[in-house]
């Protein structure tokens, strides 16, 4: 008997498994219904999964994992990913910064597209360890540039490493946009490298106030390196593609989310 029930959760979680493949989503109501079990079976069941990796919960199901979060992709690559959301990200963003403040712009496509933006202020500090914001902002007279130095990363066109961290532990500034690979609104921030994640920690040291600049294609996904948790955070801007359990869960942890 108990060979059969065991064998029969078994043949249940792999079916799970194969409609979160399918669908992308499933939901508790519908598989208790569908094996005739109760939901607290059913929720077991996504929590034994999620546990080895293979879902994320969400508020009434699971969603299937996008394993290629882990992927580091090239800064070239991001460039074509999610454009539109990405420049009004990038417009919005700059509602957030006054004259004469010292920002820190971390590497990215989105944080790029702060960098195009700050053409109309009258005077800024910008630090900034990303290649591709530098070159932005070398042609304008109003920002003061700031680069830390380190090593040149190829995939995020970024410095880092050591010298980059001990520079940064020598300002002070008001604002930071940081840019992220991975946003588990349950858990924090990821990045799939070690040491460009061990560096945003850095800047979220030096900073008055963190503002995570994220097109919602990122939550509900991890990487490999964590950055912080979110403690951290105090605004986070995204497009309204983000789900309401997300934007909950930030607006929960006090947390001001500015969808665009």
């Amino acid at each position: 008997m108990e060979k059969n029930k065991q064998r029969n959760t078994v043949n249940r979680r792999e079916e799970i498994l194969k409609s979160l493949t399918k669908n992308g989503k499933v939901y508790v109501q519908e598989l208790s219904e569908k094996y005739g079990v109760s939901e607290v079976t059913i929720r077991n069941d996504l929590d034994k999964l999620e546990k080895k990796d293979l879902l994320i919960k969400a508020r009434g199901g699971a969603i299937k994992v996008d394993f290629h979060v882990r992927t580091d992709h090239r800064l070239s690559e991001k460039y074509h990913m999610n454009v539109s959301q990405k420049e009004r990200i990038g417009k919005s963003s700059i509602q957030l910064i006054e004259n004469y403040d010292t920002i820190v712009i971390d590497s990215g496509s989105t944080t790029a597209e702060i960098a195009k933006n700050l053409a109309q202020f009258k005077d800024l500090t910008v630090i900034t360890n990303a290649i591709n914001v530098t070159n932005i902002l070398a042609g304008f007279p109003n920002v003061n540039l700031i680069v830390p130095g380190g090593y040149f990363r190829k995939n995020s066109s970024s410095l880092i490493g050591p010298l980059a961290e001990e520079n940064l532990r020598r300002f002070h500034v008001d604002k930071l946009f940081l840019g992220v690979d991975g946003f588990d609104t349950r858990i924090g921030l990821f990045t799939p490298n070690l040491e460009e994640g061990h560096l945003n920690q850095q800047m979220i040291e030096i900073a008055n106030e963190v503002i995570v600049v994220t097109d919602a294609s990122k939550f509900k996904k991890k990487s490999l390196a964590f950055i912080c948790g979110l403690n951290k955070i105090n605004k986070v801007v995204t497009d309204d593609l983000i789900e309401n359990d997300d934007r909950k869960r930030l607006e929960d942890a006090g947390i001001e989310v500015i969808v665009v």
